[in-house]
């Protein structure tokens, strides 16, 4: 039997496979609020075989959206959008559904990637950025504000605020993101975070900031609901985070309550070089921290896209998820075909059925690489 089809709790929440479709920004929002793009999106990606979808980074205030185009949660407007994208779901798949909640910090305030990538504008709608230090993502971007006890405490609120209206919207499951150099990375990591004070400094001081939000979220968010975390394994340059101090911060977020840790990388040093096309070049991150908290789940992400390699990460112990990305993208039935690849049933929605192995005579024609 595959144990990557095989289900497994995360907290209260059994998912019915290993195979999560991890959080992937649109940028096709319009004042937060998703649009009919992200009803298509994320509407065939809850028919994909997948046993959980997740939405993509979702700011908990405006000034922490990556660009104008991402989507939010902190208004009424927002959280009705997404609760009818989760009602419609539910009329024709029962795969659970989580968001991401976000703060960019010193890297919001930028365009979409296909409109430049870079920091807007005062002309194109600038907002002031905010940090565990004055210091600019890079040299052209924005300096960002060194946030102050007042600062962090209007994130904490917003965050939790964030968390009962996805709970209101509908969603299984919320993921905090301290991960890709986004605020919370920015505090944890000795290369993005100078301060002098009570957050900065030792490892202590500066995850201080980051555990505060989780705490706020895991005590907003309800116990009957599943929450996990997505942080950074490595900055990938030399005196960025310690892995030392990356198994103790999922220790630490394990012994506080998160049903899952999930492990990725890089995003907080621009010029870092970041071996992306290795397949599984991230998988060394979930083991570390599985082998240091085995009771914990944790889900490995990063250029995992063959079926077999991925039931090999779950069969050896290595994680107990996995997440993909891109490979949802390029194949929205990539759990479905997976499936097959490993023996088990691929579990097509039955309006599809008559396109599964045995039933469409050209399937394995039309699934075998030219």
């Amino acid at each position: 039997m595959s144990q990557l089809f095989s289900p497994r709790a995360v907290g209260p929440l059994t998912l019915k496979n290993r195979v999560a479709i991890a959080p992937m920004c649109q940028y096709s929002a319009i004042d937060g609020v998703p649009q009919p793009w992200h009803v298509q999106h994320l509407g065939r990606l809850a028919i994909s075989g997948a046993g959980l979808v997740i939405v993509e980074a979702t700011g908990v205030e405006a000034a922490g959206r990556i660009t104008p185009d991402d989507t939010g949660l902190w208004n009424d407007a927002q959280e009705e959008a997404f609760a009818r994208i989760i009602r419609d779901i539910r009329t024709y798949s029962d795969t659970p559904i989580g968001i991401q909640l976000a703060h960019a910090g010193r890297k919001a305030s930028t365009s979409a990637p296909w409109k430049g990538g870079g920091a807007l504008k005062a002309e194109d709608g600038a907002w002031e950025t905010f940090s565990a230090s004055a210091e600019p993502f890079k040299d052209d971007w924005h300096t960002p504000t060194a946030m102050t006890p007042a600062d962090m405490d209007r994130v904490v609120a917003a965050f939790e605020d964030a968390a009962r209206r996805a709970d209101r919207a509908g969603f299984d499951l919320v993921e905090l993101h301290a991960a890709h150099g986004y605020l919370l990375t920015q505090f944890l990591s000795p290369v993005s975070n100078h301060r002098t004070d009570d957050f900065g400094g030792s490892y202590e001081n500066r995850a201080r900031f980051p555990l505060r939000v989780a705490q706020a979220l895991r005590d907003a968010w309800p116990r009957t609901k599943a929450l996990g975390v997505r942080f950074n394994g490595s900055d990938w340059v030399e005196g960025g985070i310690a892995l030392d101090e990356v198994t103790a911060l999922g220790q630490a977020l394990h012994d506080m309550g998160y049903d899952y840790l999930h492990l990725t990388s890089g995003g907080n040093v621009a010029q870092a070089k970041i071996p992306g096309g290795e397949p599984g070049y991230q998988l060394r991150f979930a083991q570390a921290v599985k082998a240091a908290t085995p009771q914990a789940n944790v889900m490995a992400v990063g250029m995992i896209f063959d079926p077999q390699q991925a039931e090999d990460i779950v069969a050896s112990g290595h994680a107990d998820f996995i997440a993909i990305a891109r490979a949802a993208l390029d194949d929205p039935h990539w759990a479905h075909h997976a499936a097959v690849a490993l023996g088990e049933d691929e579990g097509l929605p039955v309006q599809y059925r008559g396109a599964g192995k045995g039933v469409w005579p050209a399937y394995d024609r039309a699934n075998t690489p030219a």
